[in-house]
């Protein structure tokens, strides 16, 4: 078969436009074709779809529209200007995911090694602007090797523009990246300034420098996969929001979270059939959750009890698990779920925690999702890696975003919330607009062990039996100060709740704040912290 290249454009006059319209289903058939065979079979030998296959199992069956098909480039120089292949290595569109419409672009790594260039990047441009104004989720399938040299500067010109509408789209409406292949140097700007990144094992890395550059400059010696591959970027440097084994999979979550997304900034997330009882009880929490506040449990298993039918899509669940952060329904209806994990490192907010609790708050802020928090934290985890790494500036990331969200926002504390990490994990003393408790909740500046030792230390220190005082003024901090009561009758929790009615009762809840309006003061934007 011959080449998209060696294919010549029609010249012949027509005498009918039925004779026309043959030659436009031959160039169109080119255009869909591609490079050919060979092509296609160097790309299925890699592991890789192509990006009209990516593309099939994005969109809803038969449902996609193809923009720009026929463009080519005009560059000249390097032997170009005899190698000008239809959609110059980029396949863009729009169709429909779950019957509602998303835009797409998809490298084709096939044609130019799916690197940028001028038109290239200008059928991106075009694409982005048209989910923009269509106020539709764009979706990135990239598999590109960067810049197309031979283009020089214009082809970083290009990436500025990408860049732009990025920022520009940025809360407006859903921008997802997926890497299917490499997306190296200032390409990989472009997935971290979109809402999520899914990755691949094995066929997709992102870095700024190569494994060869990394080398030269520092010595170490490191795989293109270790340095950035999804797994480097899922549970190291919470780059990637997901991971996945094959490029089917990973399409497949790419629609299930489309599915709870708005369109737009302007829309609710899309509600389903609520077919799990919204006055379900709970009894299973009795077993589930210690009294103890030190003894540890599988926060998820809350979370499955609490939500319809015990399904949540859980966002970085492999970076920094001491954080829970999920999409959920309840009642039918969309919910973005932040939970402590008792589970990993006691639950303790530390720099990633922060972060990633934080940034998906602004998420779920931005495109109307509800906020339920689940407290059970002990407080910010302490070391001299965490002060000097930032800690003060990381955990006011999450304290920023929980403040100036405008959502519905419920917490419910579970057992333990002390110190500023009571504070931080949306309390009502920073906005919450209704707060919970279970009857094992302990809200205090510290917990009744260490407030002691603080307390009463020179007691302690002068008794004839510092072991028995000790315990004796443990147990009457506790009782005085961190009873399941303390908080509920100075207002600062609106109710202790029986844990078999916690599912009913935050159903109840968002109902009542449906139709929440809580504008913000006038200003350009907030500095938040960095």
């Amino acid at each position: 078969m011959s080449t998209v290249e060696e294919r010549p454009l029609p010249t012949a006059h027509f005498s009918s436009l039925s004779a026309r319209t043959a030659e436009l289903a031959q160039v169109r058939e080119a255009v869909r074709l591609g490079p050919g065979e060979a092509a296609t079979a160097a790309q299925h030998a890699k592991g890789k779809l192509t990006a009209r296959e990516r593309l099939a199992l994005l969109f809803d069956e038969g449902v996609y529209t193809e923009v720009e098909g026929m463009r080519r480039h005009r560059a000249t120089g390097f032997g170009l200007e005899a190698k000008r292949p239809y959609t110059d290595g980029v396949v863009t569109g729009w169709g429909t995911v779950h019957g509602r419409t998303v835009f797409a672009y998809a490298h084709d790594f096939r044609i130019f090694g799916g690197a940028l260039g001028e038109a290239h990047a200008e059928k991106i441009h075009k694409i982005m602007d048209l989910a923009e104004k269509a106020g539709a989720p764009i979706v990135g399938l990239c598999d590109g090797a960067g810049a197309r040299i031979q283009e020089g500067v214009t082809a970083l010109a290009g990436y500025g523009g990408i860049f732009q509408r990025n920022v520009r789209n940025s809360g407006v409406i859903p921008q997802i990246s997926v890497i299917l292949g490499p997306c190296a140097g200032g390409a990989a700007y472009s997935p971290a300034l979109t809402d999520f990144v899914f990755m691949v094992r094995g066929t997709s890395q992102m870095f700024i420098t190569g494994p060869d550059v990394v080398q030269a400059v520092t010595g170490e010696q490191i795989t293109q996969d270790a340095l950035g591959g999804a797994d480097a970027h899922s549970t190291l440097s919470g780059v990637a929001h997901f991971a996945y084994d094959d490029e089917r999979t990973c399409l497949e979550d790419v629609r299930h979270l489309l599915s709870m997304l708005p369109a737009n900034n302007r829309e609710r997330p899309p509600a389903e059939p609520a077919d799990d009882p919204a006055d379900r009880t709970n009894e299973a929490l009795y077993d589930l959750v210690p009294a103890e506040p030190g003894r540890a449990y599988d926060m998820k298993q809350v979370i499955g009890e609490i939500v319809d039918h015990g399904e949540y899509f859980e966002v970085h669940e492999t970076w920094a698990t001491n954080i829970i952060c999920a999409f959920a329904r309840l009642d039918g209806d969309v919910v973005g779920i932040v939970a402590n994990q008792p589970a990993a490192l006691a639950g303790v907010l530390d720099i990633e925690a922060s972060e990633k609790a934080a940034r998906f708050v602004q998420t779920c802020d931005a495109f109307n999702i509800p906020l339920v928090t689940l407290v059970d934290v002990p407080g910010f985890l302490p070391g001299v890696d965490q002060e000097h790494g930032g800690i003060i500036r990381h955990g006011a990331k999450l304290l920023y975003a929980y403040c100036n969200a405008t959502v519905p926002r419920i917490s419910l504390t579970l057992r333990k919330a002390y110190g500023g990490a009571y504070i931080v994990m949306d309390s009502r003393s920073i906005g919450t607009d209704l707060a919970l408790a279970w009857p094992t909740n302990e809200i205090a500046v510290m917990g009744a062990e260490g407030a002691a030792g603080v307390v009463f230390r020179k007691e302690i220190a002068a008794s004839d039996d510092p072991e028995t005082t000790r315990r004796e003024r443990i147990e009457e901090y506790r009782t005085q100060l961190m009873h399941p009561y303390y908080a509920a009758e100075r207002g600062l929790v609106d109710d202790v709740i029986d844990p078999a009615e916690t599912r009913s009762r935050l159903i109840e809840a968002l109902a009542m704040l449906r139709h929440k309006h809580a504008p913000l003061p006038t200003r350009k934007h907030g500095n938040q912290p960095q």
